[in-house]
């Protein structure tokens, strides 16, 4: 037996505990790669099955609970915090939080399966104030369903590969190198998928200080202002439900559905609250396909906003429904906040 394999073997459990453990932190390292060899060495024996599919789930319920905790405490800054680190950071907190107002704890039933929301799911869950014996028991099962989904696959692959001698043989001297493999191909597809976004939507971006240059200049001259949309999640308002002056709270979904509420003759800006700015950015390539080119995401979103030091205003008016937006709408001083119903 290779030394390697002969090593994973001996210290397979310990593997398998610390890789999952190290990829539920939030570090992008794939565990489908090992849970995928630790199955195919349960067809001989030289792992067992249940023992191994225990250390995941060690590993799971311990980084799990860790983050959910953290959730409860500091809320967004800590899924910001594990967006940055993240390889799927365009999918990583918006979409969790609307699998979240869809199907509630049963997100984290499917969450692992999904790249990047599986590490932000546990701390959503403590943000929304999810009791801990509940979640406990939601993303448990999660945890085996995503576990045993790999070992039994690996599994699999190792029962065909035992009916021949010389795969096996062969499967055997080169299974390090597979792995190494399988490990380097998806964190490249990863790497290149996430650099081709930010490419994509680099020239985009509109800074924070253009922004408040043309507001300004809307202002002194009478014109109309950039028409700015909110596309912040309602647990994101939670740290500070205010917005850039001007700005309507409007879901993603809804725009996709309902792309006439967005001017044509004035220019759009997006923003949120995810690194490199995820969601408005995606959403504005998805505009632009619809003809709408007048619009840019935010730079920084709203964080890159405040942190510069530019004026924030209480929410007054709510997020359009119709098809048609038929009035320019503005906050007024004088008029109450309503929050939004999305």
């Amino acid at each position: 037996m290779p030394i390697a394999l002969a090593f994973f073997v001996h210290y397979a459990y310990l593997i398998l505990f610390l890789w999952v453990l190290v990829e539920q932190i939030g570090v992008p390292v794939p565990s489908i790669p090992v849970l995928l060899m630790a199955g195919t060495l349960t067809a001989t024996q030289q792992v067992h099955h249940i023992y191994a599919l225990l250390a995941v789930l060690a590993a799971c319920m311990l980084s799990d609970s860790m983050w959910y905790y953290l959730g409860r405490r500091y809320g967004g800054s800590v899924l910001r915090l594990l967006c940055r680190f993240s390889l799927e950071a365009s999918t990583c907190v918006s979409k969790t939080e609307g699998y979240f107002s869809q199907r509630g704890p049963a997100t984290l039933l499917l969450s692992k399966f999904i790249p990047g929301l599986g590490t932000v799911a546990p701390p959503i869950a403590g943000q929304i104030g999810m009791p801990y014996g509940r979640f406990l028991l939601w993303d448990l099962g999660g945890s085996i369903l995503w576990a045993e989904t790999f070992l039994l696959a690996g599994r699999f692959f190792g029962d065909i590969a035992q009916k021949s001698a010389r795969f096996f043989h062969w499967l055997g001297h080169f299974a390090f190198a597979i792995f190494i493999l399988m490990v380097l191909g998806i964190m490249a597809y990863r790497f290149l998928k996430q650099r081709k976004f930010l490419q994509q939507v680099r020239d985009m971006r509109l800074e924070p200080a253009e922004l408040k240059e043309m507001m300004d200049q809307a202002e002194e001259q009478g014109n109309t202002p950039p028409f700015i949309v909110d596309l912040r999640h309602p647990l994101d308002y939670l740290p500070d439900p205010r917005v850039l002056p001007g700005a309507l709270r409007i879901g993603p979904n809804e725009i996709r559905q309902h792309s006439e509420i967005i001017p044509r003759d004035r220019d759009v800006v997006l923003y949120c609250t995810c690194p490199s700015e995820e969601t408005s950015a995606k959403l504005a390539l998805q505009l632009h396909k619809l003809g709408v080119y007048r619009v840019r995401p935010l730079r920084g979103g709203f964080d890159g906003w405040k942190a510069a030091g530019y004026p924030l205003i209480d929410y007054v008016v709510d997020t359009p429904t119709s098809g048609v937006l038929t009035a320019q709408i503005a906050p007024t001083s004088d008029t109450k906040k309503v929050l939004p119903v999305v």
